[in-house]
């Protein structure tokens, strides 16, 4: 049997790192040929506290946990996949939950060749119980939300652009350099953009399965969109032909509020047609949210969905757009 190790990297995650590691206690994968590797960013809270606990709870488990100084998600990546001793690498987050299966589907994919990444669909749920918390769950599991990222809803199995987390050969990624720590976000995308460009497959298999908490209130998401949307622009930098519908609607939309704004300004007939497109994109998602609302009989929706889906396009887009006019501009050599 094959050796497999989890790497996870976390930063104050004292809320969700025993549930984590619970999910991985109860994996149908050989506890004997399984290693977890915790890069802990220098954690202020319980986390290491919690680690231990669940190490006291189930000492057969082996647990390591490594110091990421530089507290970023990539770095972190880069450090457990140096310690990590297994054959395979599943990597993971703290605020998720993987099936009980989830390893050794990941693990039976890759020893058959199928790709040199694979990964499965997110069941999303709530930070927080609460209507708003509700909402965002819903919101970034709907496509009017997320567009075509498939590892968020899909039901067919195939080749994708991207999976989320992933599991993958401890020496191929190596030999790709391991993650980019250049980037804060996007890193799993990145990643997997230099695989296919070497020639390597992205499968994403809907059978595998992980629980993943969405962010539990709108500033939290607004904190996460924004920064998917800076680091995305940094990211196409570099893979401009990996740039999908989903990631280029919000800054357009963004560009053209801001464009009739300007016009209706010199322009009045503009401000109507300004007020038709706010009236519009908001009728969809109260439309999208009422449909929701009736199927889960959740009235909260009906305002929640519509409040997160607008905060996710717009941060998303203004942070996209903000990290293109950051960009320094090529130097231009001289002959």
């Amino acid at each position: 049997m094959p050796t497999v190790s989890v790497i996870i990297p976390c930063y104050n995650e004292e809320k969700t790192i025993y549930q984590l590691l619970d999910g991985l206690y109860h994996q149908s994968f050989s506890h004997e040929q399984m290693e977890i590797v915790i890069a802990d960013g220098l954690s202020r809270d319980a986390t290491r506290k919690e680690i231990a606990r669940f190490s006291q709870d189930y000492p057969q488990m082996g647990i390591r946990v490594v110091d990421n100084e530089k507290r970023t998600i990539p770095a972190g990546l880069n450090k457990a996949i140096q310690a990590a001793t297994g054959e395979y690498i599943i990597r993971l987050d703290a605020h998720s939950i993987p099936n009980e299966d989830y390893i050794e589907k990941c693990v039976h994919i890759l020893q058959d060749g199928k790709a040199e990444n694979v990964g499965g669909v997110w069941d999303i749920q709530p930070g927080r119980n609460t209507w708003i918390g509700r909402s965002i769950a819903a919101a970034a599991a709907h496509p009017i939300g997320v567009g075509d990222a498939g590892y968020r809803h899909t039901r067919q199995a195939g080749y994708v652009d991207t999976v989320p987390f992933g599991g993958f050969r401890r020496e191929y990624i190596l030999s790709l350099g391991g993650f980019d720590e250049s980037l804060l976000t996007n890193e799993d995308y990145e990643l997997n953009a230099r695989i296919r460009q070497t020639g390597g497959r992205v499968y994403l298999d809907p059978a595998i399965r992980c629980t993943y908490f969405a962010r539990p209130t709108l500033t939290a998401l607004a904190r996460q969109y924004w920064r998917y949307g800076y680091w995305k622009a940094k990211m196409l930098q570099r893979y401009p032909q990996t740039i999908r519908w989903r990631q280029a609607l919000p800054p357009l939309y963004i560009l053209g509020l801001l464009a009739l704004l300007v016009f209706s300004i010199f322009f009045a007939p503009f401000w109507w047609i300004l007020l038709t497109v706010v009236v519009l994109y908001f009728g969809i998602l109260l439309i999208t949210s009422i449909s929701i609302a009736l199927q889960k009989r959740d009235g909260a929706f009906i305002m929640g969905i519509p409040l997160a889906i607008a905060v996710m396009h717009h941060c998303w887009g203004v942070g996209f757009l903000f990290s293109i006019m950051k960009q320094k501009p090529a130097k231009v050599s001289q002959a």
